[in-house]
Protein backbone atom coordinates (compact mmCIF):
# COMPACT_ATOMS: atom_id res chain seq x y z
CA UNK A 1 0.00 0.00 0.00
CA UNK A 2 3.01 2.29 0.14
CA UNK A 3 2.52 4.94 -2.52
CA UNK A 4 5.50 6.97 -4.36
CA UNK A 5 6.09 10.46 -5.07
CA UNK A 6 4.28 12.16 -7.25
CA UNK A 7 1.25 9.53 -6.82
CA UNK A 8 -0.77 12.83 -5.06
CA UNK A 9 0.20 16.07 -5.63
CA UNK A 10 1.99 18.38 -3.92
CA UNK A 11 -1.24 19.98 -1.64
CA UNK A 12 -2.67 16.70 -1.03
CA UNK A 13 0.57 15.46 0.05
CA UNK A 14 1.38 18.12 2.53
CA UNK A 15 -2.21 18.13 4.26
CA UNK A 16 -2.06 14.77 4.87
CA UNK A 17 1.55 15.17 6.64
CA UNK A 18 -0.06 17.57 8.46
CA UNK A 19 -2.63 15.02 9.64
CA UNK A 20 0.05 12.19 9.95
CA UNK A 21 2.86 14.35 12.65
CA UNK A 22 -0.54 15.89 14.47
CA UNK A 23 -1.26 12.37 14.87
CA UNK A 24 1.86 11.29 16.11
CA UNK A 25 2.59 13.74 18.34
CA UNK A 26 -0.72 13.04 19.70
CA UNK A 27 0.58 8.99 19.86
CA UNK A 28 3.71 9.92 21.70
CA UNK A 29 1.61 11.44 24.82
CA UNK A 30 -0.70 8.73 24.75
CA UNK A 31 2.08 5.98 24.12
CA UNK A 32 3.60 6.85 27.96
CA UNK A 33 0.83 5.77 29.81
CA UNK A 34 1.00 2.20 28.23
CA UNK A 35 5.22 1.61 27.99
CA UNK A 36 6.19 -0.31 30.71
CA UNK A 37 9.41 -2.94 31.22
CA UNK A 38 6.78 -5.19 29.96
CA UNK A 39 5.24 -3.57 26.80
CA UNK A 40 8.57 -2.10 25.61
CA UNK A 41 10.15 -4.99 24.82
CA UNK A 42 6.77 -6.43 23.05
CA UNK A 43 7.04 -3.37 21.07
CA UNK A 44 10.23 -3.95 19.29
CA UNK A 45 9.37 -7.37 18.72
CA UNK A 46 6.26 -6.35 17.21
CA UNK A 47 7.84 -3.64 15.10
CA UNK A 48 10.63 -5.70 13.82
CA UNK A 49 7.90 -8.40 12.76
CA UNK A 50 5.60 -5.92 10.61
CA UNK A 51 9.62 -4.22 8.85
CA UNK A 52 10.00 -7.86 8.01
CA UNK A 53 6.86 -8.99 6.82
CA UNK A 54 6.32 -5.40 4.71
CA UNK A 55 9.32 -6.06 2.42
CA UNK A 56 7.53 -9.03 0.89
CA UNK A 57 5.62 -6.59 -1.77
CA UNK A 58 4.36 -6.12 -5.43
CA UNK A 59 2.93 -3.69 -7.21
CA UNK A 60 -0.53 -2.63 -7.87
CA UNK A 61 -0.45 0.70 -9.66
CA UNK A 62 2.76 2.32 -10.82
CA UNK A 63 3.42 3.69 -7.77
CA UNK A 64 1.93 1.74 -5.47
CA UNK A 65 2.41 -1.94 -3.70
CA UNK A 66 0.49 -4.00 -1.99
CA UNK A 67 1.70 -5.98 1.26
CA UNK A 68 0.61 -7.01 4.94
CA UNK A 69 -0.08 -4.18 7.11
CA UNK A 70 0.54 -5.01 10.54
CA UNK A 71 -1.82 -2.54 12.09
CA UNK A 72 -4.23 -4.46 13.76
CA UNK A 73 -1.47 -7.16 15.21
CA UNK A 74 0.64 -4.07 16.52
CA UNK A 75 -2.95 -2.46 18.06
CA UNK A 76 -4.45 -5.97 19.73
CA UNK A 77 -0.66 -6.57 21.19
CA UNK A 78 0.51 -2.81 22.41
CA UNK A 79 -2.46 -1.11 22.19
CA UNK A 80 -2.91 1.71 19.39
CA UNK A 81 -0.78 4.64 20.54
CA UNK A 82 2.03 2.20 20.74
CA UNK A 83 0.95 0.61 17.70
CA UNK A 84 0.94 3.77 15.22
CA UNK A 85 4.58 4.84 16.53
CA UNK A 86 5.90 0.88 15.72
CA UNK A 87 4.05 1.36 12.31
CA UNK A 88 5.12 5.05 11.63
CA UNK A 89 8.84 3.93 12.58
CA UNK A 90 8.79 0.73 10.04
CA UNK A 91 7.04 3.41 7.25
CA UNK A 92 10.23 6.02 7.75
CA UNK A 93 13.11 3.52 7.75
CA UNK A 94 11.55 1.76 4.73
CA UNK A 95 11.27 5.01 3.12
CA UNK A 96 14.82 6.65 4.26
CA UNK A 97 16.88 3.52 3.92
CA UNK A 98 15.13 1.18 0.96
CA UNK A 99 12.85 3.73 -1.28
CA UNK A 100 9.84 1.79 -0.22
CA UNK A 101 7.14 4.49 -0.33
CA UNK A 102 8.28 8.04 -1.71
CA UNK A 103 9.45 11.11 1.17
CA UNK A 104 7.17 13.19 -0.44
CA UNK A 105 3.98 10.74 0.40
CA UNK A 106 5.29 9.67 3.46
CA UNK A 107 2.76 11.59 5.28
CA UNK A 108 -0.26 9.47 3.00
CA UNK A 109 1.41 6.09 4.10
CA UNK A 110 1.58 7.39 7.46
CA UNK A 111 -2.04 8.25 7.70
CA UNK A 112 -3.07 5.24 6.00
CA UNK A 113 -1.23 2.36 7.54
CA UNK A 114 -0.09 3.62 11.30
CA UNK A 115 -3.40 5.59 11.85
CA UNK A 116 -6.30 4.44 10.05
CA UNK A 117 -5.30 0.81 9.83
CA UNK A 118 -4.30 0.84 13.22
CA UNK A 119 -7.17 2.36 14.89
CA UNK A 120 -9.70 0.55 12.76
CA UNK A 121 -8.05 -2.38 13.54
CA UNK A 122 -8.20 -1.76 17.60
CA UNK A 123 -11.63 -0.64 17.11
CA UNK A 124 -12.90 -3.44 15.76
CA UNK A 125 -10.92 -5.89 17.79
CA UNK A 126 -12.98 -3.58 21.12
CA UNK A 127 -16.00 -3.85 19.64
CA UNK A 128 -15.36 -7.97 19.23
CA UNK A 129 -13.51 -7.92 22.67
CA UNK A 130 -16.70 -9.84 24.92
CA UNK A 131 -16.02 -13.30 21.79
CA UNK A 132 -12.66 -12.42 22.66
CA UNK A 133 -12.87 -13.09 26.41
CA UNK A 134 -14.64 -15.94 26.16
CA UNK A 135 -11.88 -18.26 24.94
CA UNK A 136 -8.57 -18.75 22.92
CA UNK A 137 -10.17 -19.63 19.80
CA UNK A 138 -13.00 -16.20 19.96
CA UNK A 139 -9.59 -13.93 20.88
CA UNK A 140 -8.23 -15.82 17.78
CA UNK A 141 -11.41 -14.84 15.74
CA UNK A 142 -11.26 -11.27 17.27
CA UNK A 143 -7.96 -11.13 15.55
CA UNK A 144 -8.49 -12.48 12.15
CA UNK A 145 -11.79 -9.81 11.62
CA UNK A 146 -9.74 -7.17 13.07
CA UNK A 147 -6.90 -7.32 10.87
CA UNK A 148 -8.82 -7.98 7.57
CA UNK A 149 -11.18 -5.01 8.45
CA UNK A 150 -8.22 -2.80 8.94
CA UNK A 151 -6.41 -3.92 5.88
CA UNK A 152 -9.93 -2.75 3.56
CA UNK A 153 -10.24 0.23 5.21
CA UNK A 154 -6.26 1.50 5.00
CA UNK A 155 -7.22 0.69 1.13
CA UNK A 156 -9.96 2.69 1.09
CA UNK A 157 -7.91 5.68 3.17
CA UNK A 158 -5.86 5.30 -0.26
CA UNK A 159 -8.35 5.82 -2.70
CA UNK A 160 -9.68 8.43 -0.98
CA UNK A 161 -6.19 10.18 -0.68
CA UNK A 162 -5.92 9.66 -4.96
CA UNK A 163 -9.46 10.87 -5.31
CA UNK A 164 -8.84 14.65 -3.33
CA UNK A 165 -5.15 14.37 -5.28
CA UNK A 166 -4.56 12.00 -7.54
CA UNK A 167 -1.78 12.81 -10.01
CA UNK A 168 -0.84 8.96 -11.21
CA UNK A 169 -2.92 9.03 -14.35
CA UNK A 170 -4.54 6.26 -13.75
CA UNK A 171 -8.46 6.53 -13.52
CA UNK A 172 -9.86 6.18 -10.44
CA UNK A 173 -12.40 3.60 -11.01
CA UNK A 174 -9.15 1.62 -11.74
CA UNK A 175 -7.50 2.42 -8.39
CA UNK A 176 -10.80 1.56 -6.56
CA UNK A 177 -11.50 -1.75 -8.40
CA UNK A 178 -7.29 -3.29 -8.57
CA UNK A 179 -6.44 -1.52 -4.51
CA UNK A 180 -9.83 -3.02 -2.94
CA UNK A 181 -10.33 -6.36 -4.77
CA UNK A 182 -5.98 -7.14 -3.98
CA UNK A 183 -6.36 -5.87 -0.71
CA UNK A 184 -9.60 -8.03 0.22
CA UNK A 185 -7.22 -11.17 -0.83
CA UNK A 186 -4.54 -9.71 1.15
CA UNK A 187 -6.66 -9.02 4.18
CA UNK A 188 -7.33 -12.59 4.39
CA UNK A 189 -3.52 -13.53 4.34
CA UNK A 190 -3.43 -10.36 7.17
CA UNK A 191 -5.84 -12.27 9.25
CA UNK A 192 -4.77 -15.20 9.33
CA UNK A 193 -0.91 -14.22 10.62
CA UNK A 194 -2.06 -12.02 12.78
CA UNK A 195 -4.66 -14.42 14.43
CA UNK A 196 -1.94 -17.37 15.13
CA UNK A 197 0.53 -14.40 16.37
CA UNK A 198 -2.13 -13.54 19.12
CA UNK A 199 -3.09 -16.22 19.59
CA UNK A 200 0.58 -17.91 20.15
CA UNK A 201 1.46 -14.91 22.29
CA UNK A 202 -2.04 -15.04 24.47
CA UNK A 203 -1.36 -19.10 24.66
CA UNK A 204 2.28 -18.12 26.64
CA UNK A 205 1.93 -14.65 28.00
CA UNK A 206 -1.77 -13.23 27.94
CA UNK A 207 -0.73 -10.41 29.83
CA UNK A 208 0.78 -8.82 27.62
CA UNK A 209 -1.75 -8.37 24.92
CA UNK A 210 -3.06 -5.15 24.85
CA UNK A 211 -6.74 -5.93 24.31
CA UNK A 212 -7.13 -8.28 27.38
CA UNK A 213 -6.00 -5.78 30.29
CA UNK A 214 -8.67 -4.72 32.12
CA UNK A 215 -11.31 -6.99 31.51
CA UNK A 216 -13.87 -7.97 34.04
CA UNK A 217 -13.90 -10.63 35.39
CA UNK A 218 -10.37 -11.58 34.08
CA UNK A 219 -9.93 -13.25 31.01
CA UNK A 220 -9.98 -16.91 30.87
CA UNK A 221 -8.49 -19.03 27.92
CA UNK A 222 -9.47 -22.37 27.78
CA UNK A 223 -7.79 -24.94 24.66
CA UNK A 224 -11.07 -26.99 23.17
CA UNK A 225 -11.59 -29.88 25.24
CA UNK A 226 -10.35 -28.53 28.64
CA UNK A 227 -12.67 -29.49 31.99
CA UNK A 228 -12.62 -25.94 33.49
CA UNK A 229 -9.04 -26.15 34.14
CA UNK A 230 -7.62 -22.63 33.30
CA UNK A 231 -4.53 -22.44 31.25
CA UNK A 232 -4.08 -18.61 31.43
CA UNK A 233 -5.24 -15.42 33.02
CA UNK A 234 -4.55 -11.43 31.40
CA UNK A 235 -3.48 -9.57 34.58
CA UNK A 236 -5.60 -6.61 34.62
CA UNK A 237 -4.61 -3.28 33.72
CA UNK A 238 -4.98 0.39 31.79
CA UNK A 239 -7.71 -0.71 28.99
CA UNK A 240 -6.76 2.66 27.01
Amino acid sequence: MHMSDGLVNGPTAGAFGLIAVLGLVLAGVRARSDLDDRTAPMAGLVTAFVFAVQMINFPILPGASGHLLGGALVAILVGPWVGSLCIAIVLCVQALLFADGGLTALGTNIVNMALVGVFVGYAVAVALRPLARRSRAGLVATAFVAAFVNTVVASLAFVLEYAIGGAGGASLGTVFTLMIGLHVLIGIGEGVITAATVGAVASVRPDLVHLLRGTAPPLQLRRAGDTGVTESRATEGNPS
